[in-house]
């Protein structure tokens, strides 16, 4: 059933044109007319009708038949010469087939009789307004289309093909972007602007769905301009077909996505597409110096200046793409290996000749002058290149050298992450297992040469039950989850000893250690159980730059010795060692270090360094250690000295907890 406010709804918007000569039918048909349409023009014979058509924007037209001057069918033959889709409805007494089948071959909308049947007129008009609506929104749909195109162009790089995949169409960003006359183009295969190093294997992919199973296909194409240059386009191709699903062109709507496009993302597409490569990858040289001097903006003006005078010193010699600035002070370039690599003594040694000239120039930005300095990284190993080169980065910074030929740093390095791997799994099933465990080393009166201390040592047992010293897994539990786990366990065992002996136990707590909250709470919680018996503990601190917050560090310290716990200063006299640094730790012992008394014999700095230090420690009432004691000669050279205590390999190896008992007690009965 037809709903009357719906059609009313249309037809109110439709201006009317009704033309009658009857004046008592005109008035009662009107009234009738005047329930749809609210803009009515009434024509009182067929002339006036025509004229008043001719005179305005008509929608609909209702007519009788008969009537003077012109007859509603030779008006309406008349109005067809001037649109012929206008919607007419004949409105007649007559009911003879010649007025049907003239009226039909003119194309009218409807024919009614007088006097009019209302449903019927209802179901004439909803006809002729869903005509309207059906046109309008054809209408609005087409203005819409052409938006939309209008919007595509202006956005978008769109191009159009044959069946055979020549271009018919382009539009202006298409000539843009290529540096191509659609000239150049129109009659042309796409492959005009298709970048060599493109896998084929896109392009197969690509007719296979757009030919074969006639759907779109979507994928990042690198493109070639005119000039040689490549560019990135985000790109759809699609087929179009006709009703019966026949293909009769396609289309191609691109987007320029190389400026927003990851540059790691661009390199790593360049590595994948290039033949035989040659990687090259620079860093500047303290950028961690950089970020801290100067603001964001400035730091990115400097990183683009830099890739400028890059470009501009490796161009002279070798032919690129692009420097690839990829943040962080970091560049990268590719060149083919085939034209420039003889031989890897004289490539490298004509990039250090370019790297000298970099790294002789200066940056002038606002008040700023700035040195360039680079150092390199290359590798022609096309496997895991970018992985190698990204290492030999790191190796430099390491190694303080300026070049590097990483080929293989990535399968070296993935082998030790394997290793790394094992150990932390080692280490996983000791723990679980009960397999950690402490040796503990005697440390001897250099006077009496009576053990008085031991320093408790770390020890893995492994699955073939070896006891493993630290140096095979403790730096690795250190950049894994059982580091603290590894202390908490030493701390046990070490607190487990001083309870069963009668001599002090020496600890060893890293910066990493005193840095943790559970690893400190964990040993004040010790304490406070072994009240009685804490004087005994010494903790070794490694005094070195490792440590990052160290008044956190001092107030650790500070806390301990409210317990009687001594602090001993490990290591002192290599490396990091620092008189006044040591003054703050306010250290009960020093432990000097190993390689120190090591070469004590034959070197003559390492006897003058120890009688410093022995000095020094006299002086400011500390007490001394001597490592690394293998023989009686050095013993006696460290005794004469005026070393307080003696530890190593000539006095005992570290030992289980069961056999350092045995030595207690046979050094005690020794004495009695």
């Amino acid at each position: 059933m037809i709903d009357i406010d719906e059609v009313v709804k249309y037809s109110r918007h439709l201006k009317l044109l009704y033309v009658e000569d009857n004046m008592d039918s005109r008035e009662m048909t009107s009234m009738i007319l005047e329930d749809f349409f609210d803009d009515i023009l009434v024509a009182v014979d067929g002339q006036d009708g025509l004229e008043k058509f001719e005179k305005n924007d008509i929608d609909l037209v209702v007519t009788d038949i008969n009537m003077p001057k012109l007859n509603g069918l030779e008006m309406i033959e008349k109005i067809r010469e001037i649109d012929e889709d206008i919607p007419i409805l004949i409105l007649s007494a007559h009911n003879e087939d010649d007025f049907f089948i003239r009226s039909i071959k003119l194309g009218v909308d409807g024919y009614l009789l007088k006097p009019i049947d209302t449903d019927q007129l209802i179901l004439m008009i909803d006809k002729i307004a869903k005509k309207y609506r059906y046109i309008n929104e054809a209408k609005s749909n087409l203005h819409l289309l052409k938006e939309y195109q209008k919007a595509t162009n202006a956005s978008s790089i769109v191009s159009k093909a044959d069946k055979r995949g020549f271009i018919t169409f382009v539009n202006d960003k298409f000539c843009e972007i290529s540096g191509y006359d659609s000239s150049e183009l129109i009659g042309k295969p796409h492959n005009i602007i298709r970048h060599p190093d493109n896998p084929k294997s896109i392009f197969k992919d690509m007719w296979h769905t757009i030919k074969d199973k006639r759907e779109i296909w979507h994928g990042l194409v690198r493109n070639r301009a005119k000039n040689g240059k490549s560019y990135y386009a985000d790109s759809v191709v699609m087929p179009i077909l006709d009703i019966d699903g026949n293909i009769l062109e396609y289309i191609s709507l691109r987007n320029d996505v190389t400026d927003i496009m990851s540059p790691a993302k661009q390199l790593n597409d360049a590595i994948r597409n290039a033949k035989e490569p040659i990687l090259i990858y620079l860093k500047l040289d303290k950028f961690e110096m950089i970020e801290e001097f100067y603001d964001n903006e400035t730091i990115e003006m400097i990183q683009d200046r830099v890739a400028l005078s890059l470009q501009d010193s490796f161009s002279k010699s070798y032919d690129f793409d692009k420097i690839y600035q990829l943040g962080y002070g970091e560049y990268a370039f590719i060149i083919e290996k085939s034209q420039y690599f003889i031989d890897e003594k004289s490539f490298v040694l004509r990039l250090r000749e370019i790297q000298k000239s970099i790294n002789s120039k200066k940056i002038s930005l606002n008040d700023i002058i700035f040195d360039i300095s680079v150092i390199i990284s290359l590798a022609y190993k096309k496997d895991k290149i970018l992985e190698s080169v990204k290492l030999g980065i790191r190796k430099l910074l390491n190694c303080k050298q300026n070049i590097i030929v990483a080929n293989n740093l990535a399968d070296i390095g993935q082998n030790q992450a394997k290793k790394n791997m094992k150990t932390v799994s080692m280490i996983k099933n000791a723990i679980e297992n009960s397999k950690i465990i402490s040796y503990f080393q005697p440390i001897i009166d250099n006077k009496t040469k009576q053990i008085v201390k031991f320093e408790s040592l770390v020890r893995l047992i492994d699955e073939t039950n070896q006891v493993l010293s630290p140096f095979h897994f403790l730096d690795i539990a250190k950049k894994s989850n059982y580091y603290t786990q590894i202390t908490d366990i030493v701390l046990e065992n070490s607190f487990d000893m001083l309870k069963n002996c009668n001599k002090d136990i020496s600890i060893n707590l890293s910066a990493l250690d005193m840095e943790q909250s559970t690893t400190r709470e964990k040993v004040l919680q010790l304490l406070r159980g072994y009240r009685d018996i804490a004087s005994r503990v010494i903790f070794e601190v490694l005094e070195d730059e490792n440590i990052k917050n160290f008044d956190l560090v001092k107030e650790f310290i500070s806390k301990v010795k409210e317990f009687g716990v001594q602090i001993a200063i490990d290591d002192f006299g290599a490396g990091y060692s620092n008189y006044e640094r040591l003054l703050e730790y306010q250290p009960d012992i020093i432990k000097i270090d190993g390689c120190l008394i090591r070469d004590i014999e034959t070197s003559t700095y390492s006897l003058s360094v120890v009688k410093s230090i022995v000095t020094f420690a006299k002086e400011q009432n500390i007490k001394t250690v001597a490592e690394y004691i293998e023989n009686e000669a050095i013993y006696e050279i460290v005794k004469r000295l005026g070393v307080d205590y003696s530890q190593g390999y000539y006095f005992g190896k570290p030992e289980s907890v069961e056999n350092c008992k045995v030595k207690i007690e046979n050094m005690e009965q020794q004495v009695v």
